[in-house]
């Protein structure tokens, strides 16, 4: 096992904060897509649902995931520069992503400390049980589909671990919350909800573009394993996502800037393995997939999933455990070091551990608690129900 070294530490540490910092790219995302009455609750929900996804990951989920627990002395703790907490650290920023993505999806409508009870759940065991199969090798799944198929299930990134499962909790989730209060008529018609602000939903994007690039190179772990390759397949990939996207969209900004986040999710599980050139492939089809299925999810079926959670990273993120599969072979120009049977049937196992845990924690909530605001509350929006302040309050105190 390679010892790790304080040049090692600082480079995870500066992964971790990089992704931290895509946090407030999911805020800003939100505040920008939500209407203005729920501009305050975004903010607030990244921000507490981080704080509880560390709680659940310290507590339960790092154990769940990785069998390792932090109730040690500091001595312990400290030995080789710290590495095992930064490690933590930036495998928390990961975790945590769940909740920022269910987030998008049940925007506008969902009750706040449910929320935080869901994430606590969510973080601590339905995250971290898929995690510990795909990273971990828990219950030997991957020395099994190694044995069958001559390579195990390969997500360099979390593109299924994180996305594709986060995304497929979003949906159960949207499932029960149900649709908005007046965005469908009885007549058929889709009421339209268009973005609060356009420059606060594309400086989310941006931080989000940036900060990917901790997320998928930093993946790496140590600085001695760290490639340009993949910064180098993200990029194509974030560019082939927002060209295809401003196709598909016909040139609306939402898609547009939504368009490099589906092709970066997609790009995740073989950024280290694949071509540039299969990386534009994989993030072309990804931004056009994102556009179709947001259009077909909002206006056809009708599921009123705000921020196009499941499209943008259940969906795509799934297209991007597969697409491993297919650009890293070498007759691709890949590495070759990837079975499809694998991937396809480790996105799979990540899809259903998604959304079967996602469902049961959603449904046990509301039967228990409730997970929706009333309709007064939804009316007068989040910010003033819950959080009794509003955006940009308008009136000056009598003091």
């Amino acid at each position: 096992m390679q010892i790790a070294t304080p040049s090692d530490v600082l480079f995870l540490l500066l992964g971790a904060i990089m992704i931290l910092a895509m946090h407030a790219g999911f805020a800003f995302l939100e505040l920008g897509t939500v209407r203005k009455k729920n501009q305050v609750n975004a903010l607030v929900k990244i921000l507490t649902d981080f704080a509880v996804s560390a709680i659940a990951y310290f507590f339960v989920g790092y154990t769940v995931a990785y069998g390792v627990t932090f109730f040690h002395d500091a001595g312990h703790l400290a030995s080789l520069n710290g590495y095992e907490l930064v490690k933590f650290f930036f495998l928390l920023t990961f975790a945590a992503a769940i909740p920022a993505i269910v987030s998008g999806g049940i925007a506008e409508r969902a009750r706040f400390h449910p929320q935080s009870a869901a994430t606590f759940l969510l973080v601590g065991l339905v995250y971290p049980f898929f995690e510990g199969v795909a990273w971990n090798n828990h219950f030997g799944i991957q020395d099994a589909l190694t044995h069958a198929f001559g390579q195990p299930f390969h997500d360099f990134a979390g593109s299924v671990v994180v996305h594709a499962v986060g995304g497929w909790i979003g949906l159960a989730a949207v499932l029960h919350l149900g649709p908005r209060r007046g965005r469908y008529t009885r007549e058929g018609r889709v009421s339209a909800h268009p973005p609060s602000s356009i420059p606060f939903l594309a400086l989310g994007a941006w931080i989000l573009i940036v900060g990917w690039f901790g997320f998928n190179v930093m993946s790496a772990q140590r600085l001695g394993a760290i490639s340009g390759l993949v910064a180098m397949n993200s990029l194509m990939a974030m560019v082939g996502g927002t060209l295809s996207a401003m196709v598909a969209g016909k040139n609306d900004p939402g898609f547009i800037h939504n368009g490099p986040l589906a092709g970066l999710v997609a790009v995740c599980a073989g950024s280290d393995i694949m071509h540039p050139l299969g990386a534009l492939m994989v993030g072309l089809i990804a931004g056009a997939l994102f556009v179709w299925m947001f259009t077909q999810t909002q206006n056809r079926w009708k599921i009123d999933d705000v921020l196009g959670v499941w499209p943008l990273h259940g969906l795509c993120g799934a297209w991007g455990g597969i697409a491993a599969g297919l650009f890293g072979q070498q007759w691709l120009g890949g590495v070759g070091t990837i079975s499809l049977a694998s991937q396809l049937i480790g996105t799979l196992g990540g899809v259903l551990v998604g959304f079967v845990g996602g469902y049961v924690v959603y449904g046990v909530l509301r039967k228990l608690v409730g997970i929706r605001l009333s309709d007064e509350e939804e009316f007068n929006g989040a910010d003033l129900s819950i959080h009794q302040i509003t955006a940009t309050p308008d009136r000056e105190t009598n003091w």
